[in-house]
């Protein structure tokens, strides 16, 4: 049996897969928060605990770069070995990719009701594929048509420069400079960016901070859920959240067509991570297409583009995708 992990900043989804069920339907399955542990091995030794399968490999889509069978965490103070990992927890084989990389691999393998469709577009057949994917970080990876399948590749993009697109953008990139020696896109486009929006369009005098919603988030550790919440939830009112989400998705079309335009996405653009789900009201008012087809000359092409959301947890179904092909090729 495989195991499969999708190894976030935020949480850990772990699950075990058998040769014949499925990649979509595994024997067992769970998720943990991923700062409640001090490494990967300790998180799989309490779910194998839990489970008592007898797995003999493991695949895990680790959120940050794969060199040489070593990945380093890019949001948790973790390093992940394969060798190692293997060693430790008897393994036969322990098999690691970056964790875009299997969103990526996942997206030609999931049924039509996995996405979300925002603008229908035309594909063309064999074009590239891109994936732009905002969690607790950012995520990019993009594929390619070899003329057999689709090949995933890897990309740490969200690492480069953030290139504001307006003048609220320009203050936001000025803000952060204060406090960053690089504003990188994840800065401003991640779970992790959530809260410094927030904080930038209070303290620019965009919304008055509402007293209730000042105290809900006095002492909490990750405030980018509730400011989400109070976005998108009418009953709460929070003009200062709803302009925190509409900024996010403006910068989030932006950069979604940066990379659409780096890989000629002709074959489409899809949107994973945790966060795009949970905002998707927001991203269907029309102001991320805006944004992705504000690209001057190259607008028309960026407005025929397919563009979805992933609703599925892919990275989890890419790993074992690989695990298994990894296998099979041994």
């Amino acid at each position: 049996m495989l195991l499969a992990g999708d190894i976030g900043g935020t949480k850990t989804a772990l699950a075990v897969y058998g040769p014949d069920a499925g990649l979509t339907a595994p024997i067992a399955r769970a998720e943990f928060r991923s700062a409640d542990f001090p490494g990967l091995e300790a998180i799989v030794r309490t779910f194998l605990a839990q489970v008592d399968l007898p797995v003999d490999r493991a695949s895990f889509a680790v959120a940050g770069p794969v060199i040489e069978g070593r990945a380093r965490a890019t949001n948790l103070p973790w390093v992940v070995e394969a060798e190692r990992l293997g060693s430790d927890l008897g393994l036969e084989a322990v098999y690691l990719l970056n964790d875009l990389e299997a969103t990526a691999r996942a997206v030609p393998l999931l049924p039509a009701e996995a996405f979300e469709v925002l603008n229908v577009g035309h594909a063309q057949p064999g074009g590239a594929l891109a994936v732009i994917a905002p969690g607790t970080g950012l995520g990019e990876a993009f594929l390619t048509w070899d003329g057999a399948r689709y090949r995933e590749h890897p990309s740490e993009g969200g690492h480069a420069d953030f290139a504001p697109t307006d003048t609220a953008q320009v203050g936001l990139l000025r803000y952060l400079m204060d406090r960053f020696d690089h504003v990188s896109v994840e800065r401003v486009c991640s779970g992790l960016a959530i809260p410094s929006i927030y904080e930038y369009l209070r303290d620019s005098g965009y919304a008055p901070e509402s007293p209730e919603v000042a105290g809900r988030l006095v002492g909490v550790k990750d405030r980018t859920p509730f400011i989400i919440e109070a976005a998108v939830d009418p009953l709460i009112a929070c003009p200062l959240c709803g302009g925190t989400v509409d900024l996010f998705v403006s910068i989030l079309g932006a950069e979604a067509a940066n990379l659409a335009l780096k890989v000629l996405a002709t074959g489409g653009v899809y949107l994973g991570g945790g966060i795009p789900p949970r905002i998707l009201p927001s991203l269907q008012q029309g102001r991320f297409m805006q944004a992705f087809e504000r690209k001057g000359r190259l607008g028309g092409l960026l407005a025929h583009l397919p563009v979805s959301v992933i609703l599925q947890p892919a990275a989890l179904i890419g790993a074992a995708s690989w695990g298994f092909a990894q296998s099979a090729a041994q």
